[in-house]
């Protein structure tokens, strides 16, 4: 079983305090301990370092108690500071390795990174930036690549250094975690189409949900590996950090919709509504009765879900992916502590804890919290174990279950 552990930022050690003039650091010793060992390599747009904990992190963790594990992180360059990227905060260690909870890991930042422009008219021009990003890649991601044996890509802009990796290093296991729907995440259309044509060569695409099959351009590699959870996840969570009343928690930022709080809030001054790494500060929609966090370490936002009377999963309306409901993991931790929860109707599922509201219908929002409120507290889904999660990302054609 797996453990929650401590997600602050280590000092970097001495023997890894060299920073490198430009983005493209000296390359990485190569791996002298532990050689027998399968050697990891994770490639995401998160870094293993922030207190805000993905799937992509506990599958790290994971991975890190296997054998020797490395954390590239990508898209990110100076640009970063001006779009409240949480990463901000590790920019002084950027270009250079450290070693954090055993597992090396390396901010790249290069002078700018490739985005999504969101203007047609200027295509090309992004375009030409996510290909450079691919054939200019940090000299320690080349050598990273060349030493692992299994090469971790999360959804997003990792895809592009697919071939890059196939050509250092034709042996290793090649495996695409599609955490997010490239659409749902708004990436730039060079990364989907370079997603299309990887994808039959890649060993394994696992997804968080089976509803994302059909944007992937291939199948005969194509499973399903949905979320892990802790099971040592209840003692964590210990004690309430609130006072007496009643609460409701909201916790995260993807696709985040602030009104959904600000009607509850009006609608219910008797519960004060707790709302936890949105992205955005208190705002003046909001109720009294409504109090904003900043990010918070995964483990202790544990203790505001166990003890909350329901969660709120605002997905915003018009973009929410149906995947959601399979793939949240703020929704499988409410479901882990048998935690009601509101949510907007696309992303209900089949799970009888959910409460669904019509996104922009404050009537139906204010039904689905007294649902919530008169919900019994009953743990409805079964999990898997982080454990049993990597072991079925890694191979997951030795469980027929994940086979789509």
């Amino acid at each position: 079983m797996t453990s929650l552990p401590n997600t602050r930022e280590l000092p970097m050690p001495a023997t890894l305090s060299s920073r490198a003039a430009s983005a493209h650091a000296q390359p990485a010793t190569p791996i002298q301990d532990g050689a027998a060992a399968t050697r990891y390599l994770v490639l995401s747009a998160h870094d293993y370092r922030t207190p805000r904990r993905a799937n992509i992190h506990f599958i790290t963790d994971e991975l890190a108690r296997r054998g020797p594990t490395r954390f590239f992180s990508l898209r990110y360059s100076g640009l970063s500071r001006w779009n409240g990227d949480i990463r901000y905060a590790l920019d002084s260690r950027a270009n250079a390795i450290e070693r954090h909870q055993g597992v090396e890991c390396f901010l790249w930042k290069p002078a700018l990174h490739p985005f999504n422009t969101r203007r047609p008219w200027l295509r090309p021009l992004e375009d030409a930036m996510f290909r450079r990003y691919a054939r200019k890649p940090s000299p320690t991601l080349q050598t990273w690549l060349r030493e692992a044996d299994v090469v971790v890509f999360e959804s997003g802009v990792a895809v592009v250094f697919v071939e890059l990796a196939r050509r250092l290093n034709p042996s290793a296991r090649l495996i695409y975690r599609a955490s997010d729907g490239l659409g749902a995440i708004d990436t730039a259309r060079y990364v989907e189409r370079t997603l299309a044509r990887v994808a039959p060569d890649l060993d394994a695409i696992a997804l968080v949900s089976p509803a994302m099959a059909d944007d992937i351009a291939s199948r005969g590699n194509v499973f399903h590996v949905g979320h892990g959870i802790d099971p040592d996840l209840d003692r964590h969570a210990d004690p309430s950090p609130y006072a007496d009343g009643l609460h409701a928690v909201s916790v995260g930022s993807m696709l985040f919709d602030p009104a959904p709080i600000a009607i509850a809030s009006h609608a219910f001054p008797d519960i004060t509504f707790h709302v936890i790494g949105s992205g955005q500060g208190r705002l003046p929609e909001y109720g009294d009765n409504v109090v904003v966090y900043g990010e918070m370490a995964h483990g202790d936002t544990l203790r505001y879900i166990k003890h909350a009377a329901f969660g709120i999963a605002p997905y915003a309306g018009e973009r929410i992916p149906t995947y959601l409901a399979d793939s949240s993991l703020k929704l499988l931790q409410y479901d882990y502590f048998a935690l009601p929860a509101v949510c907007p109707d696309a992303v209900v599922g089949g799970y009888r804890s959910r409460f669904g509201y019509a996104p922009g219908d404050a009537d139906s929002m204010v039904a689905a919290v007294r649902r919530a409120l008169q919900s019994p507290r009953v743990r409805h889904r079964r999990c898997l174990s982080w454990p049993q999660t990597v072991d079925r990302l890694l191979q997951p054609q030795d469980y027929p279950e994940t086979r789509l």
